[in-house]
């Protein structure tokens, strides 16, 4: 199954620099946990995600309003194609640790945006019906190498 046939079009964005107290009010008001962060033309530049913004709060200890989303968005950009299959956007997830991939087209534009979640509900679809294009195991899988623990937490120190 192609990622274009799950993915989600309708994508909500922000821009670099945007307040980090916008971008928590976009995922507030579309009910999404993370926003890919977009350059003038579209190009997906980064992924900003409800916990950066809790980190952000925590760690700077500064108002929302005053922290630009390009201060605490991963630069780090793991993305697929529309044309890509399922199983690849899982591999990227698995080795990338990651739960949401930004869709792109061959300029790095933003096209949609595919999510554990929405290949588990196919899954859970699939498994009513007869044809798997998408297996419950595969799936679980992927969830188990990304909640996988990642190592003891770095303190921070207070100056």
């Amino acid at each position: 199954m192609k990622i274009e046939a799950l993915m989600t079009r309708e994508v909500e964005t922000c821009r670099p620099t945007d307040s980090l107290s916008r971008a928590a009010e976009l995922m507030w008001d579309h009910d999404c946990g993370c926003l890919p962060v977009v350059d003038e033309s579209g190009r997906v530049i980064g992924m900003i995600t409800d916990r950066d913004v809790c980190m952000a709060a925590y760690t700077r200890g500064e108002p929302l309003e005053g922290v630009a989303v390009s201060a605490a968005m991963s630069k780090q950009l793991f993305s697929c194609r529309p044309r890509d299959t399922v199983r690849d956007a899982e591999s990227i997830m698995k080795g990338k640790r990651v739960r949401r991939l930004p869709v792109v087209d061959a300029d790095g534009r933003l096209v949609g945006l595919i999510s554990l979640n929405d290949i588990a509900r196919e899954a859970e679809r699939e498994s009513a019906g007869g044809a798997k294009a998408v297996g419950l195991d595969e799936v679980a899988l992927t969830l188990g190498a990304i909640c996988a623990p990642r190592g003891p937490r770095q303190v921070m120190a207070s100056a």
